[in-house]
């Protein structure tokens, strides 16, 4: 199968797997997931939340990031998210504006990472190398950046919602939080079962556009 045939998002098929494709999405997973954390770590550092020997931090070790819940998500939707990277907002200046960019940070160094891969991939095309891994890894990290748009925890803009409730609603921030990942999951199973979109329809046309503008 050529790399251009790949559809953006790219979704497993049991029925038409192929080896260099499945290969090629999982190493593109691995550092997705690993960028999106060590982001997030970076940034929370960086804005206050200091922490002398965290073993969730500027480790990375991909595996060590993986979520259940995510990786699954990964496996049937094409899109998933890491473990949550664990951080104070006490520690902030500004605590909701900090954990929200915090949060931003992730699917910004997937962008990142995307852009650096399609620069390789322009320099192995013009030496006539092929580049499937990279362009898989642009498709990869182009599409959880755009599904962290969805405003449910815990993707970034899930984030910015959680913020917004009011402290006095304390058992609504919290199931609000420990819901979302269930939320999503169960969307992303009712989408592949159902052959009828639910997120897709929306999201799906902007991942298309960021991966065409990335890769030129």
């Amino acid at each position: 199968m050529s790399f251009a045939s790949w559809p953006v998002p790219y979704l497993i098929d049991p029925q038409h797997l192929a080896v260099d494709a499945l290969v090629s999405f999982c190493v593109a997973v691995l550092l997705a997931i690993t960028i999106n954390a060590e982001a997030q770590a970076f940034v929370a550092t960086f804005l206050g939340d200091s922490r002398v020997g965290a073993k969730d931090r500027f480790h990375f070790n991909a595996f060590l990031h993986l979520d259940i819940l995510g990786t699954v998500c990964f496996l049937v939707g094409g899109f998933g998210w890491p473990r949550t990277m664990e951080v104070d907002p006490s520690k902030f200046r500004y605590p909701r504006l900090y954990t929200v960019l915090v949060r931003l940070a992730g699917p910004v160094a997937n962008l990142l990472l995307a852009n650096i891969a399609a620069s390789i991939v322009y320099i192995m095309k013009v030496v006539e190398f092929d580049p499937r891994v990279f362009m898989m890894l642009i498709g990869v990290n182009a599409t959880v950046a755009v599904y962290n748009l969805l405003p449910l925890p815990p993707l970034a803009a899930g984030t910015l919602i959680y913020v917004l409730i009011p402290q006095d609603y304390q058992k609504i921030k919290w199931l609000f939080l420990q819901a979302g990942p269930f939320i999503i999951l169960a969307v992303v199973f009712i989408e592949r079962i159902t052959h009828q979109g639910i997120f897709s329809p929306y999201i799906n046309p902007l991942i298309d556009a960021a991966f065409k503008f990335i890769s030129g």
